[in-house]
């Protein structure tokens, strides 16, 4: 039987003319699924549903997606976050308003926040990995993470009495009024992939949105291991932030938003 799928030209690029025919007439395309992105279930028979793909450095995934929480998209991560991609889309999934992604050894929690700058709200992604990051293929135990953030663009920031300047290539993809992944250009010019990306999409609030809606970007703001913490109330994340700062411990940038 027919589906209802939307196949993007850039998935069907992907998988070919062939196998996008095969899904479009219900060959290999599901009847029933559970949503990528709100992990609801949905019917390709009697709804519109987007096809999502997901592509690793050497595997990819196919996964679908009502047609209203994403558009059909090719969304290239490593092999790594591509496991907590599968994880996800067959239902292990983790994390409501914090969500955590592995880099190797260390976990960088994300936390959603609005900061108060220039008497305006902006919203804002405060990143802190739990132990030290060091640089690949380095020796010994050493925290490169805020140099290796630097070199990808983002500034030092010794206070938050600026909205620091827009990293163009970077963006923040928010779909639905859910945070799903943080986007770094590609290697050579490529289509964007995944810095960071939440297991399970991340439900922000109203206000959030709405300031990112306002300002059309979010700001990226990374400290180093200890510095921040779980803290209670944007008051207190606030101070937090501007301790990190005077210690030389803050670096940030302004990510254009992608999505609605």
């Amino acid at each position: 039987m027919p589906r209802m799928l939307d196949v993007s030209d850039e998935v069907r690029a992907e998988i070919g003319d062939e196998e996008a025919d095969r899904l479009l007439t219900g060959e290999t395309a599901p009847g029933g699924y559970d949503c990528t992105s709100c992990r609801t279930p949905g019917d390709s028979e009697q709804e519109r549903t987007s096809t999502v793909l997901f592509i690793g450095d050497e595997t990819a995934v196919l996964a679908f997606a009502h047609a209203g929480c994403l558009p059909s998209q090719v969304v290239q991560v490593t092999e790594e976050q591509l496991r907590g991609a599968v994880k996800s889309i067959t239902g292990d999934t983790v994390g409501l308003e914090r969500d955590k992604v592995v880099p190797e050894q260390a976990v960088l929690g994300v936390t959603s926040g609005l900061v108060l700058i220039g008497g305006d709200l902006h919203p804002a992604l405060v990143v802190e990995p739990n132990a030290p990051i060091a640089r690949p293929g380095a020796l010994g135990a050493g925290d490169d993470f805020l140099p290796l953030l630097i070199e990808q663009g983002f500034m030092p920031l010794t206070e938050l009495s600026a909205v620091p300047p827009v990293l163009h290539g970077w963006s923040v993809l928010l779909a639905v009024g859910r945070l799903h992944a943080v986007l770094q250009p590609g290697r050579d010019g490529g289509r964007p992939v995944a810095w960071w990306q939440a297991h399970q999409p991340l439900q922000v609030t109203e206000g959030w949105r709405a300031a990112a809606n306002k300002h059309q970007k979010v700001l990226m703001l990374a400290t180093s291991v200890g510095s921040i913490g779980r803290q209670p109330r944007e008051d207190l994340l606030r101070d937090a932030l501007d301790k990190a700062a005077a210690n030389g411990k803050l670096v940030g940038a302004a990510l254009p938003l992608a999505g609605t």
